[in-house]
């Protein structure tokens, strides 16, 4: 009974699994379209790339894992595609360093585990080192969205953590921890329990700033529309040639200019203020005799 409730729940875990895997579909179609990576990170689908293939290494040498193997070679295909698309779009600096990472640990770091695992291990010394890394990555892979986390909290938006990834993470961290209690597989037990937690943790900030994230969205988009209409009117008015009325309204401005004693006053205060007291009490004296005169 014990392995059939285990195989159903193995097969639960594979579906949600891929959906889990498959949940950034949406998000790469942005990308391509903008032709753009915007603020995503790519170090999750790095590090998943990772996790998946030494799961499906591990799968492969433990008895009765075809489960894990299936799921594992699954979401490995869907995660390079996600890490090709990111290359593809991110900006330089961010290609460089995730190219970076890519070279260090899905090529690096992978090829050295299956060779050092194969060549210096032998039976289940194999499986427990291989187990140890693999569960060691998952919570990786699960900690990965951390930093968009602590982006949410300080941005008090959800823009980039996207909520089907993290709704599939919860649940896919629920159903693989459940799964290994029953094939008492504790590397699949540790890993996905903290996913579980992790997934709780992101769901529960997705709540909490899903609303502001919505209020804050339209509010940019008044000011934007508001914007093109202030622009389309500005324009419009320029296009409009002047009627009648606004030709006597604009020769009322030129009849309306400062009259030349207006003008006159204005300079001779100015040149006033610029004279020091001696020179001031000259031009006043002759002023004054002129008037006299």
């Amino acid at each position: 009974m014990a392995i059939t409730i285990s195989f159903l729940l193995g097969i639960i875990g594979n579906l949600i699994s891929i959906l889990m895997f498959a949940s950034p579909i949406g998000t790469f179609k942005r990308v391509i379209k903008i032709k753009s990576t915007e603020d995503y990170k790519g170090i999750p689908y790095i590090t998943t790339l990772l996790s998946t293939s030494l799961w499906t290494f591990y799968g492969l040498m433990k008895p009765g894992g075809l489960l894990v193997v299936t799921v594992n070679a699954i979401g490995s295909g869907l995660q390079l595609i996600y890490v090709v698309l990111f290359l593809t779009y991110a900006p330089k600096r961010k290609r460089m360093q995730s190219l970076k990472l890519v070279a260090v640990l899905n090529i690096g770091f992978f090829g050295g585990v299956v060779a050092v695992t194969l060549g210096a291990f032998h039976g289940n010394e194999r499986l427990l080192i291989s187990g140890i890394i693999c569960a060691g990555l998952t919570i990786g892979m699960y900690a990965s969205p951390l930093s968009a986390m602590r982006t949410v909290i300080k941005t008090e938006s959800v823009e980039y953590m996207p909520f089907f990834l993290s709704f599939f993470q919860f649940l896919n961290g629920g159903v693989w921890a459940a799964y290994s209690l029953l094939v008492k597989d504790i590397f699949i037990g540790v890993p996905n329990g903290i996913g579980f937690v992790l997934g709780s943790f992101q769901l529960i900030l997705y709540a909490r700033y899903k609303n502001k994230s919505s209020s804050q969205n339209s509010k940019e988009e008044m000011e934007e529309e508001g914007s093109v209409h202030l622009f389309k009117s500005k324009v419009e008015m320029q296009d409009v040639e002047p009627g009648p009325d606004e030709q006597t309204r604009t020769l009322g401005k030129v009849r309306s200019l400062p009259n030349p004693s207006r003008q006159h006053s204005f300079q001779r205060l100015a040149k006033i203020n610029s004279l020091s007291p001696n020179k001031l009490r000259t031009s006043l004296s002759s002023e004054s005799d002129v008037i006299k005169n």
